[in-house]
């Protein structure tokens, strides 16, 4: 993999943010005193954030080994 040291920061803020995405997601739906179709639909708005950080990265690391490295310069 040539382009590992590229992936490198990608990788571990995805992992980060996923992780805190999910641990939210669970403190919402066992919070006490909040109804549940609250907790159900705010819980599922974390894990569709958590699900969008994962696309966000699967794209960042195609453009990585594509070779598409700086966006801007295409403008």
């Amino acid at each position: 993999m040539k382009h590992l040291k590229k992936m490198i920061a990608p990788i571990i803020i995805t992992a980060i943010t996923v992780v805190y995405l999910i641990v939210f997601a669970g403190f919402f739906l066992f919070a006490v005193g909040i109804p549940l179709w609250i907790k159900i639909t705010g819980a599922l708005l974390w894990f569709f954030f958590a699900g969008m950080s994962i696309f966000v990265f699967i794209e960042r690391i195609k453009e990585i080994r594509s070779g598409e490295e700086d966006d801007l310069s295409q403008y």
